[in-house]
């Protein structure tokens, strides 16, 4: 048996490549960014070409920089960003368009179309999403509507779809050369096109968006050997586990329990909830899978999708300069000793769950002359967090057994000042693990029970260990009154978009 697992994480704005050993604890790292292409206002765009190229050097890095071999590794699991949609050639490989990124809003004007007299909710019952400009599916039939001959070529079977984890397999498993070209279905949830309950593809759905089956990939549970790798410095080791990125940290922090919770804090920020074989259903927040074993019954998850948390951070950095570096945001925002009664509703693109609108722009309110900019700063970070008790309450609304707790992790939670608030906010405790790269050993966990490296969730569960912990500490009134201000700040940001 090998001494590792490996994962590879397609990220939105890098690939990474991990060796975990049996503890979880990591042996090897390298990480590559690749492009963030922006034609227009509104349109995000990565080269998949080049993020299959970061994703083989990613991997021979690692291994370069350990005694590591490819024999040494027993699986390796595969975790993306989801949403990301490609097409490219069977034939040749090569993409016919940029990869359209989860955060692009060109299908808005289809979404409308497709939405008709309906409304938004048409698919939900079947697939658990709303009718949005995130999902995959919409994407898709952009590319098929607008390439030149797409269509055709499409029904023709000369083209294949796929999320970012489908593009990353085909290609290491041989692409135009017999490549295996399936997703698992954490992805394929996240297409609009995957019926919850049959775990296949749902033809009302295809129709409704004009794709052709012939298209699609073959879906799959989460943990199970697809096949070898062909290319790389990994040839011939399984790949074992898919997971898209927000499952996998799910996985990763052992929230294997119905009611177990993880919030992770990126470029926007994902809070996932445990719903064990239960498919739980409501307006505010997104119905999706949280992972399959092998042959055994799929778990679901509730989860309130945040676009825009971290990007936030970097929006301060880049475009008003306020910050040189990411990190000092905190240092900043402790240079006030509050909010000075400025509010900032981050909705770039919209707000996701739970409001669901996409006529929402972003605003600053409460501005007097006696702001500055560590009031803007604090006020930028406590928008992560108020934010994210609008979907813990939305989730607490309709699970049965509310939050004891929330295990948190992505970058954002070095942050200390935002995990303290976010505990003061939520009324409960925020943990942090001891292993923070949860998403890529959430993907290394699923390779791995595959193949028996590890021998089950028990197994896991055992090695998550606390880093550590922050306890409320605002009074309910306090938070009441603040949480008030905040949702007039959003009212105030709606219905400013066409």
């Amino acid at each position: 048996m090998g001494r590792y697992v490996g994962a590879i994480d397609q990220g939105t704005t890098s690939s990474r490549f991990i060796l975990f050993d049996r503890d979880g604890r990591i042996l090897a790292i390298d990480q590559r960014e690749h492009e963030q292409i922006t034609p227009r206002a509104g349109w995000v765009e990565h080269d998949a070409a080049e993020i299959w190229r970061r994703t083989r050097e990613v991997i021979g890095g690692a291994l370069d920089s350990c005694d590591a071999e490819a024999d040494d590794i027993e699986a390796v699991g595969i975790t993306n960003q989801r949403e990301t949609t490609v097409v490219w050639e069977r034939e040749s490989g090569e993409p016919i368009h940029n990869a359209i990124v989860w955060q692009d809003t060109r299908t808005a004007g289809l979404i409308r179309e497709l939405a008709g007299d309906h409304g938004v909710d048409r698919l939900r019952e079947a697939v658990g999403l709303p009718l949005s400009t995130y999902f995959s599916g919409p994407k898709l039939a952009w590319i098929l509507d607008n390439v030149g001959g797409a269509r055709e070529r499409a029904e023709a079977g000369e083209l294949a779809f796929g999320t970012m984890d489908s593009w990353v397999l085909w290609n290491l498993t041989g692409g135009g050369d017999g490549g295996t070209h399936v997703t698992d279905v954490t992805n394929a949830s996240r297409t609009m096109l995957m019926d919850l309950e049959t775990l296949d593809w749902h033809e009302p759905s295809l129709e409704l968006m004009g794709i052709p089956r012939s298209l699609l990939p073959e879906i799959r549970s989460s943990s199970e050997t697809y096949a070898e790798a062909t290319d790389t410095a990994i040839a011939g080791r399984p790949v074992a586990g898919i997971l898209g990125d927000q499952q996998a940290a799910l996985f990763g922090q052992a929230c294997f329990a119905r009611g177990d919770a993880k919030n992770t804090y990126g470029t926007g920020s994902f809070l996932l909830v445990n719903t064990g074989e239960q498919i739980v259903r409501t307006e505010k927040l997104l119905t999706t899978l949280g992972y399959q074993l092998g042959d055994e019954p799929a778990s679901y998850v509730l989860e309130g999708s945040i676009a825009v948390t971290g990007a936030l951070v970097q929006w301060l950095r880049d475009r008003l300069g306020i910050i040189s570096e990411a990190a000092e945001v905190e240092e900043l925002a402790r240079s006030v000793d509050d909010n000075g009664g400025v509010y900032f509703v981050p909705a770039f693109s919209g707000l996701f769950a739970p409001r669901w609108r996409d006529d929402a722009r972003g605003v600053i309110v409460g501005l007097t002359a006696y702001a500055n900019r560590g009031h803007i700063a604090r006020a930028a970070l406590e928008a992560t967090a108020w934010q994210t008790k609008e979907v813990v309450d939305a989730a607490n609304e309709v699970v049965d057994a509310p939050f004891a707790e929330l295990r948190v992790d992505g970058g954002m939670t070095a942050n200390e000042l935002l995990m303290q608030f976010q505990a003061n906010v939520l009324g409960v405790p925020v943990i942090r693990p001891a292993v923070t790269e949860t998403t890529a050993l959430g993907a290394a966990y699923a390779a791995g029970l595959s193949t028996g490296f590890w021998a089950d969730q028990d197994e896991l569960r055992e090695r998550w260990a606390e880093d550590k912990r922050w306890e409320p500490r605002m009074d309910e009134s306090e938070r009441d009154e603040q949480f008030g201000r905040w949702q007039k700040a959003v009212e105030r940001s709606l219905d400013l978009a066409d």
